[in-house]
C-alpha cells in the first residue's frame, strides 16, 4: 500500500541562492505595484462611468489595493530578514508530497515521521529523517 506524505525542502543560502531569492521578491513586489496601480487607473474609470456606485466601487478596489500593499509589506519583511541570514544556514522553501510504501511490519514513526531534502543551489545534498 501506499500513502502521500509532507516532506519539507529546505535551502541551504549560499551567494548565489541569496541572490536569486532577493531577485524573485524584488520580482514579486514590482507586479504588486504594478497591480497597484492597474486598478488605481481602473478605479478612475469606473468611477467616470458608473458616477451612481461610486462609494462602493472606492470600497471594493481599495480592498484590493490594500491586500497588495500587505502582501509588500510582506515581501520588505522577508528582504530585510534574507539581509540577515548567513551563508550555510538552512531555510524551509517548501513541502511537497512524497509517495511512501507501507508494508506489514514497518515501523509506523519512520513511515510519518518528518522528513527533509536539503538542497544547495539546485542540488540535493542530503535527506534528512527524523
Amino acid at each position: 500500500m501506499k500513502i502521500i506524505k509532507r516532506v519539507q525542502v529546505k535551502q541551504v543560502i549560499t551567494e548565489k541562492s541569496k541572490e536569486e531569492l532577493r531577485k524573485k521578491f524584488e520580482q514579486n513586489k514590482v507586479q504588486l505595484e504594478r497591480e497597484c496601480q492597474q486598478l488605481l487607473f481602473e478605479q478612475r474609470k469606473l468611477k467616470n462611468k458608473l458616477s451612481n456606485q461610486q462609494h462602493e466601487i472606492k470600497e471594493r478596489f481599495e480592498r484590493e489595493i490594500n491586500m497588495r500593499k500587505d502582501k509588500i509589506a510582506i515581501i520588505d519583511f522577508k528582504m530585510d530578514q534574507l539581509a540577515l541570514l548567513e551563508i550555510g544556514s538552512e531555510i524551509i522553501e517548501k513541502e511537497v508530497d512524497a509517495l511512501v510504501d507501507v508494508e506489514v511490519g514497518a515501523n509506523w514513526e519512520e513511515l510519518v515521521g518528518n522528513q527533509a531534502i536539503v538542497i544547495k543551489d539546485n542540488i540535493v545534498v542530503r535527506i534528512d529523517n527524523k
